[in-house]
């Protein structure tokens, strides 16, 4: 047998909970297997914010339980990669998964790269998309505080999402196509009877208007008369539209490798194989009667088991072996905690959790802003800045400013010298913001600045306004390591697409910090600002600058205003804005790179 170091047993096409799953059992079993997500690891799940139904969970959300998974699946000698998968070469016993960072070779691969929200296609969604028209209630829910909004979709996202949103909204109408839902009637039960929620049955949403501050009246129709009418808010002000209508499988990847049904889902077999030799499908990609984390982990963890048996069939016909974990990080704990018993002739006991204890990114409020989990990963992350950086704060004498500079005060002492801070301090506006230049000077913001020749800070055009926590967090730690270097890797492709910018691009990123989908879209556009200083990229939470919003009229985010300079002096600025999660492909195509 011979060791092949570039080869896997399995390579994991998704990051959501079938993912996870299967890559928990596969490394468990001592096989080499990579789990690849081109955004964000947890899948559509981590958008839902209380999650009820999972069993042995009694209580939690969408991205704490697979927070969890990963952290399982990682314990256990999963590796991981952030990389888009752009085609399959599944002939052979040795297959290739072509991705934007390179060509990963394996025995098995297994897609679980889940579905996505579905467009439903009324009048004025496209159009408003973002201003009025949403699709995920734990993001976009508060821009609607005290109004009132229509839910569109008789499933179980509809049925749940529908109570979430009445923490925000004056009143719930649920449009429902057919006479009932389509969900579990104990679901359905808590929004029929909540008293927020009206349910109008048989009842589609053909389209919606607008005026000045948003939509102002919706045109509903009958699906059994076809007679349509005008539904308008019972103050006559604004309202928004959510629409829970389905999902769409992610399934162009496997577009001609595998065998796909009418409605473009996976065909799988006895044991979630596919038509492919190899190949297997798990999560809501594939045909199933249930789409819910349950039912995807069952899916990762039986297609896991049949991937063990035809990578093993495979390494030994091939005489290939990848190099397999031969411990891990779960048995390491274990051992440690065995040889602690024995020494002290007692049984471990559980660790103490410390309460309101953070698992994935600090809480402010109080001036403990780090756990001992998050130290330690800041602490992988300055180790491995190639300079210094500093940090300069911008403040006021608001109690925003006071958190702002205990937070980055707390980090720069954890960075073991590779952070510094100097402080502007103005005295407090009121909160008023500039709203004529595109990159307002809001107070308090922190800017990261590279050290000069001359020994000076120098801006690099990336800042976050606000206090850069809750899912803020980790792109606000990246950007540092991007701007440090060596940053996160680029392939040679979108390398040249960033350095092919060659006019001054400013980009406007109005975020919120319970947002799931903000991240990428601020961690993308940055890691393309810390590459070209023609770039300049600043994030704003929207919940401080409430200006930024009216201006713009935002009811969702990401919200990115991006303006380019005129043709010439005499020429006004361009100005465009855009909505929703992008990757950094997806931000330079925006950018025209």
């Amino acid at each position: 047998m011979q060791q092949q170091d570039d080869l896997y047993d399995v390579v994991v096409i998704g990051g959501g909970p079938a993912g996870l799953t299967a890559g928990l059992y596969l490394a468990r079993a001592r096989y080499r297997v990579l789990i690849l997500e081109k955004a964000d690891f947890g899948g559509q799940i981590t958008i839902t914010s209380e999650v009820v139904n999972y069993p042995g969970v009694e209580r939690t959300d969408g991205r704490k339980l697979t927070a969890t998974m990963r952290k399982q699946a990682q314990n256990f000698g999963a590796e991981f990669k952030v990389a888009e998968a752009t085609g399959l070469d599944v002939d052979g016993d040795i297959k290739v998964v072509h991705t934007n960072r390179g060509d990963i070779r394996c025995f098995g691969i297994l897609i679980a790269t889940g579905a996505s929200p579905r467009k439903i296609g009324f009048t004025g969604e496209q159009e408003y998309a973002g201003r009025g028209v949403a699709y995920c209630a734990t993001c976009d829910g508060e821009f609607f505080n005290g109004r009132e909004v229509i839910v569109v979709g008789g499933g179980f996202a509809a049925a749940e999402e529908s109570v979430f949103l009445t923490k925000y909204a004056s009143k719930v109408t649920i449009l429902v196509r057919e006479g009932d839902f389509t969900c579990d009637a104990a679901v359905a039960a808590e929004a029929k009877n909540h008293p927020k929620i009206e349910v109008r049955y048989h009842t589609q949403l053909e389209g919606v208007a607008a005026g000045s501050g948003g939509l102002t009246e919706a045109t509903l129709r009958d699906t059994r008369t076809g007679e349509t009418s005008v539904w308008k808010p019972a103050d006559g002000g604004t309202f928004g539209v959510f629409v829970f209508a389905g999902y769409v499988p992610q399934t162009e990847l496997v577009r001609g490798v595998v065998e796909l049904d009418d409605h473009g889902y996976v065909v799988t077999h006895g044991y979630l194989e596919t038509s492919a030799p190899g190949v297997y499908a798990a999560g809501d990609l594939r045909v199933k009667n249930l789409r819910q984390v349950v039912t995807a982990t069952a899916d990762g963890a039986i297609a896991a088991v049949e991937l063990e048996r035809y990578a093993k069939q495979l390494s030994e016909k091939t005489g290939l072996v990848p190099p397999r974990p031969t411990t891990s990080t779960y048995e390491q704990q274990e051992a440690k905690a065995a040889k602690a018993a024995s020494a002290s002739g007692t049984s471990p006991a559980p660790a103490p959790q410390r309460p309101g204890a953070a698992s994935a990114a600090p809480t402010v409020g109080n001036h403990a802003f780090f756990d001992d989990t998050i130290r330690q990963q800041l602490a992988v992350v300055f180790s491995r800045m190639a300079r210094p950086l500093v940090l300069k704060l911008e403040l006021d004498d608001s109690p925003l400013s006071k958190e702002l500079q205990a937070f980055i005060g707390e980090m720069t002492t954890l960075s073991d010298g590779k952070l510094s801070t100097v402080v502007d301090t103005a005295p407090a506006t009121g909160g008023d913001v500039s709203l004529d230049d595109p990159l307002p000077d809001a107070r308090p913001n922190v800017r990261l600045c590279t050290i000069g020749a001359n020994g000076e800070p120098q801006e690099t055009g990336i800042a976050f306004h606000g206090v850069p926590s809750g899912h803020e967090f980790n792109s606000f730690v990246l950007a540092l390591y991007n701007v440090a270097g060596p940053g996160q890797a680029l392939d040679q492709d979108t390398a040249e697409r960033i350095a092919s910018i060659g006019q001054p691009v400013d980009v406007m990123l109005l975020v919120s910090l319970t947002c799931t989908m903000c991240p990428e879209t601020v961690l993308a556009t940055q890691r393309i600002a810390a590459a070209n200083p023609k770039v300049r990229a600043e994030a704003y939470d929207i919940a401080h600058f409430p200006e930024l919003k009216d201006k713009f009229n935002v009811m969702s985010v990401p919200c990115m205003v991006i303006t380019r300079p005129g043709a010439d002096a005499a020429s006004e600025a361009q100005q465009t804005i855009e909505f929703g999660k992008k990757s950094v492909p997806q931000m330079l195509d925006l950018l025209g790179a």
